[in-house]
């Protein structure tokens, strides 16, 4: 009997619920997969405050853009003598995306192979409802924020090994600024 859900069997014969037939996105190869199993599963991790998959019938792959969890990270970067002095800063440490990715891999090991996160991104901010990327409930508006980062997506799957994004501050006192930062790209192997 048909159900319209959608799911696959891991390596160990379970069966894996992905989400509604009609939830699930295509890749460029006709692959199906669902950008909300995904993306709520990274969250499942501690030190994943957001995330965003990214794929469809234009992206021969699913990338990831991440929201790590400050408060998380940083007290994990202290525990292991990490220096940093802004969320920016942190977010693109080495040793922060090492601990992403196995989390990532994690993830992409009950993934059918087609459905995998092949890259991904720390972003160097959070997502923020002030700025109209997510609802006050801290819901993604996924088409806002596709918008708004079309030129990192494109470097995501451009091949790319880092984008350099800038952002105009005003700073209280009326004076105006542009911070410049640079996001490494990762790839999983």
């Amino acid at each position: 009997y048909y159900s319209g859900d959608a799911g696959h069997l891991d390596q160990d014969g379970h069966l894996i619920y992905l989400d509604r037939v009609v939830d699930l996105l295509d890749l460029a190869g006709g692959e199906k997969y669902s950008p909300q199993f995904i993306e709520g599963r990274l969250k499942f991790s501690p030190y994943i405050k957001d995330a965003m998959a990214l794929g469809g019938k234009d992206k021969p792959f699913v990338s990831a853009i991440i929201n790590m969890d400050f408060e998380n990270v940083g007290r994990w970067a202290e525990q292991k003598r990490i220096s940093y002095t802004t969320f920016a800063d942190l977010s693109q440490k080495v040793q922060v995306a090492e601990l992403i990715r196995k989390d990532i891999a994690q993830l992409n090991r009950s993934l059918p192979e087609k459905a995998r996160v092949k890259r991904y991104v720390l972003l160097h901010k959070e997502f923020d409802p002030d700025e109209a990327e997510m609802t006050r409930t801290r819901k993604l508006r996924r088409a806002f924020v596709e918008t708004k980062y079309a030129d990192l997506i494109h470097a995501i799957y451009s091949g790319a090994e880092q984008f350099i994004t800038e952002a105009a501050v005003k700073f209280r006192d009326g004076r105006t600024a542009t911070i410049k930062t640079e996001i490494a790209i990762r790839t999983l192997f």
